[in-house]
């Protein structure tokens, strides 16, 4: 019996908007907490404009509704009989079905669900091959940074041009010694300036000397479209909460003979096939092949139905009109600051480089943590203040000594004085215009008129002061 969810459980909620060929004449899509409003210090409510995506997108309605339908019909996987269990497991499934075609995988790629675009790529960590190299840049937001502290790495410097990365990592490859497996680890989308890397192209240079290349598309899956077969990458990692659902799940897809040879992320049950006590009072395990090797333990179905639903909507809901306008709102964005000389947008490839919605910039006399706390608090607008957990990134991009000390909230700083953090407004398929203008609107008014509120440092942030 092959158990499939009724209409109510799957069906699409919310259909595709109509074709429009002005991408600033495009509704976004509709989010959860599109309509909240919240209070303004200086007095009254104002609508929240959640400009944080590059940390957690909102829920897209359709993925709330998705699963809201489907709720009811929750059971356990792969483990009962009943008619929910059975219809369950087959959700499950056909979500991984789903993902599969979202990023174009090759026959033969796996994806495995995991908790996060972090999880995924320890869990890949622990798969390495004996002897494997990885290389990094230093640009690498720390879930691509970090994870592969039990193999030898080496860490690449910041390049300046598309270019200089791909060159970079061809001499790193070739001079590699000894020159066995190697990793290659490298985002598509810098979680700190937004910037567009050249995937296919260090695809090329990682396979042409003989190493394999894993992409970090956390910030890129929920912007562009992305294919594993197309860009020719091994392995593509990503987060449900940044894909517009941010129920607890990610994805790690890709080759499957690393996760095959790999002792199991975790174990236990439904990671092991059969497991028998020996003689000896020991027990043998044989462990699964498939993704379900590296899912040990009851899977979030929920998590994991969330990222299909959401890869759908914005397969639905198409990704050239997706770009398109958020084009416009980057170029609403960049002209606005352009106009605010105190302003200093960050980069590594130049002001013209291609992005998604991800912008940092600091502002000369204030210090990111007050500045972004002047925007919530005076104008109901979320940010981003910090190192965006990118630390060398954005010390290199500020200029500052690697060894210098991070200084989130400080509101105190003297006009002028330098403070290591920076600003992130980012932005996606949810944003309205009107959440950019405001934003614009505020930098403009807070830089030429200064707060209208004193803040004071508390556990670290910088807070309004309420007496």
């Amino acid at each position: 019996m092959s158990a499939r969810p009724n209409a109510a459980a799957t069906a699409a909620v919310s259909a595709p908007a109509a074709e429009s060929a002005d991408p600033c004449c495009e509704a976004p899509l509709p989010v959860l907490g599109r309509d909240v409003t919240v209070p303004l210090v200086t007095g009254g409510e104002v609508t929240y404009a959640a400009l944080d995506y590059a940390a957690s997108a909102p829920a897209l309605q359709r993925v709330w509704d998705d699963v809201a339908a489907y709720a009811p019909y929750y059971g356990s996987v792969h483990r009962g009989a009943g008619y929910l269990s059975q219809l369950s497991t087959d959700l499950f499934e056909n979500s991984r079905t789903t993902v599969a075609e979202f990023l174009d995988c090759r026959p033969g790629d796996q994806v495995v669900f995991t908790r996060s675009t972090t999880d995924s790529l320890n869990l890949l960590a622990r798969a390495l091959p004996d002897g494997c190299q990885v290389f990094v840049f230093e640009t690498e937001h720390h879930a691509s940074l970090l994870p592969w502290q039990d193999a030898r790495v080496t860490y690449l410097d910041a390049p300046r041009t598309p270019s200089q990365a791909v060159e970079t990592l061809e001499r790193a490859l070739a001079d590699r010694d000894p020159y066995g497996p190697a990793l290659v680890c490298v985002t598509g989308a810098s979680n700190v300036t937004g910037e567009l890397w050249p995937v296919r192209e260090l695809a090329a240079a990682a396979h042409a000397h003989g190493a394999r290349i894993v992409l970090d598309a956390a910030q890129l899956a929920p912007h562009h479209p992305v294919s594993v077969t197309g860009l020719d990458v091994d392995w593509v990692a990503f987060s449900g909460h940044k894909l517009y659902a941010p129920f607890g799940s990610g994805v790690l897809a890709g080759r499957a003979d690393w996760l095959q040879d790999a002792d199991p992320y975790l174990a236990g049950g439904g990671a092991s096939r059969t497991v028998a006590r020996r003689a000896d009072g020991g027990v043998d395990v044989e462990w699964h092949t498939t993704a379900a090797r590296h899912e040990a333990g009851s899977p979030n179905v929920i998590g994991v139905y969330a990222i299909a639903a959401a890869c759908k909507a914005l397969t639905d809901a198409g990704f050239d009109r997706l770009v398109a306008r958020e084009r416009h709102l980057v170029e609403k964005v960049r002209t606005g600051l352009a106009g605010v000389p105190q302003v200093k947008v960050l980069s590594l490839f130049g002001d013209d480089a291609p992005r998604v919605g991800v912008l940092s910039f600091v502002v000369e006399g204030w210090n990111s943590s007050h500045f972004a706390a002047a925007l919530s608090a005076e104008y109901g607008i979320g940010v981003r203040d910090g190192l965006f957990c990118a630390h060398p990134l954005v010390r290199t991009l500020l200029g500052s000594d690697p060894q210098d000390v991070g200084a989130c909230g400080a509101p105190e700083a003297r006009p002028g004085e330098r403070s290591l953090n920076a600003i992130r407004v980012s932005f996606g398929a949810g944003t309205p215009d009107e959440h950019v203008d405001r934003f614009v609107g505020a930098v403009k008014e807070l830089v030429r008129d200064g707060a209208r509120w004193s803040y004071r440092t508390e556990d670290g942030r910088c807070v309004p002061d309420r007496g």
